[in-house]
């Protein structure tokens, strides 16, 4: 039998008692670990998806690139130059280090010696030598006529900025004089000693043609000690305008530098220095130009500027009219549904390249290229949206967080943007973010084909540039390659990017890191 509690405890004293906590506040125990918000929590996540960050970085570059390429650049996509046409990336300060980089290299095969006399003889006349390297020299012997001949024919890398050299110019006489002002004032020439037809054999098509020549294919004679023999004309009853400037070496005066040509004057000018002129700066472009001579660095920024923006205004008009839609249909469910899911079904029917092509033709004129193509995109690019939105709503519409809320009296519209599209905001930014490189992709393509033109409004875009620099791909890679890069660094970020999103957001991962 069991002992009473006052057998068991009546031998301890009464003060060994205590009464626990008396008069003081219970706490809960502190926690060790600071709580997290689901965005901290997904953005741990985020972090520890490498892809994923070095995707962000390469977006961010991307994006810094189209912003400061055009303020950088000294030209627009205004800026044409119809001698340097495809014309490969160019630096003159790096080109002079020999690194076989940025040096303008183009090459140049089966060049016989009457090529390599005609280089050699822009290098002597302007400074600027054309022939960067002899790549290769192949030398042949053949019989002609009971004797034996030899026959070399080389493999040049040439610089296309310095093998333009001397171009044939028609100046007023106010320009002409100003040019002469420069040249006194820089040191630099630009005017050279003019060259009369009739004393190179009539040719008339190659201004770099200023030396005595035997025949009319342009074969030099040299001096005894080999050098060309100067052809300039001194035919002062020709003379257009007087010549008080810099002179070449070897000028005693005697040399003319212009003639008269119905109120201007024509001049042998080196195209180099007077670019230079022109444009307050040496020729470089370096990315090179395309085919019709625009500098692609500028070019590109723009381009990708107009392409980032523009598929960022479409995910973000597509996501506020796809989240309403789909809100709505989620939410009412039943016939509201039925009803609007249909609509969407004859939407989404609709070819997209059908409706591009429509609104080009007949409301481009009325609204502009732009919101016409904008038009095309948003008529049924919200529908996927909607329908992430509507199976969100569906999925959290039952919960009970929604149904104390409803309880306690929230209109329809509270418990939809306000309990219920937050928890599903996770999935829609994800989605969002995968859209954008979808549209850059697709109004790329749309461009290159030249079934959109937004080359008046935007100057140019990613899509036109890889379409012109298709001309010359074979000779002129770089045209093709700078921009087909850029787009394809671009997308390749932003799906990595949007991947990474997607686990971030995902509530079944949270806490997987720990």
């Amino acid at each position: 039998m069991s002992m009473n509690r006052q057998e068991q405890y009546g031998h301890i004293p009464p003060e060994k008692f205590q009464f626990v906590q008396r008069d003081a506040a219970i706490h809960d125990q502190k926690l060790e670990t600071k709580a997290r918000s689901y965005l901290a929590d997904a953005f741990l996540r985020f972090k520890k998806n490498k892809s994923s960050l070095v995707a962000a970085i390469v977006i961010a570059v991307l994006l810094l690139f189209s912003v400061v390429s055009p303020i950088i650049s000294p030209y627009t996509v205004n800026d044409k130059d119809q001698l340097y046409l495809s014309t490969p990336p160019y630096v003159r300060s790096v080109a002079e280090r020999g690194w076989g980089i940025l040096d303008g290299g183009v090459t140049r095969t089966s060049q016989n010696e009457l090529a390599r006399n005609f280089w050699r003889g822009i290098a002597t006349e302007t400074g600027y030598d054309p022939v960067i390297d002899v790549v290769d020299t192949i030398t042949t012997y053949v019989m002609y006529r009971g004797q034996e001949r030899a026959s070399t024919s080389y493999t040049l890398r040439n610089n296309r900025y310095y093998e333009i050299g001397v171009v044939y110019r028609v100046l007023s006489y106010a320009e002409f004089d100003r040019i002469q002002q420069w040249q006194n004032e820089t040191g630099i020439q630009v005017i050279y000693p003019y060259v009369e037809p009739a004393d190179i054999q009539g040719i008339t098509n190659n201004s770099n043609i200023w030396y005595q020549v035997s025949d009319s294919k342009g074969t030099p004679v040299f001096d005894e000690n080999g050098d060309f023999i100067p052809a300039y004309s001194t035919n002062k009853a020709i003379e257009g305008r007087p010549y008080d400037s810099l002179r070449i070496p070897g000028d005693d005066g005697s040399y003319i530098y212009s003639v008269a040509k119905s109120g201007a004057v024509q001049c042998r000018i080196c195209y180099y220095n007077y670019y230079t002129y022109v444009n307050g700066n040496e020729p470089f472009y370096i990315m090179g130009t395309n085919s019709i001579g625009q500098d692609l660095f500028a070019c590109i920024g723009i381009g990708a500027r107009f392409s980032i923006v523009f598929a960022i205004l479409v995910s973000a008009i597509n996501l506020t009219i796809g989240a309403i839609y789909g809100a709505i249909q989620g939410y009412y469910g039943g016939k509201v549904d039925l009803v609007m899911d249909r609509i969407a079904d004859i939407l989404y029917d609709i070819p997209f390249i059908v409706a591009v092509t429509l609104f080009q033709l007949h409301l481009a004129q009325k609204v502009g290229v732009v919101p016409s193509f904008l038009f095309a995109y948003v008529l049924t690019g919200w529908i996927g949206m909607a329908a992430l939105t509507r199976k969100q709503f569906y999925r959290f519409k039952g919960q009970e967080f929604v149904l104390a809320a409803r309880t306690l009296g929230a209109s329809d519209w509270r418990l939809m943007f306000k309990h219920i599209f937050p928890n599903a905001l996770g999935t829609i930014i994800t989605s969002c973010a995968l859209v954008i490189p979808n549209v850059i992709s697709s109004e790329t393509q749309l461009t290159y084909l030249g079934i959109i033109n937004l080359q008046e409004f935007a100057g140019t875009s990613i899509g036109t540039l890889m379409s012109q620099g298709q001309v010359s791909m074979t000779s002129s890679p770089h045209a093709m390659f700078w921009p087909a890069l850029f787009v394809s660094l671009l997308l390749i970020s932003f799906n990595l990017f949007g991947n990474g999103l997607r686990d971030a957001f995902n509530p079944t991962l949270r806490g997987g890191e720990d």
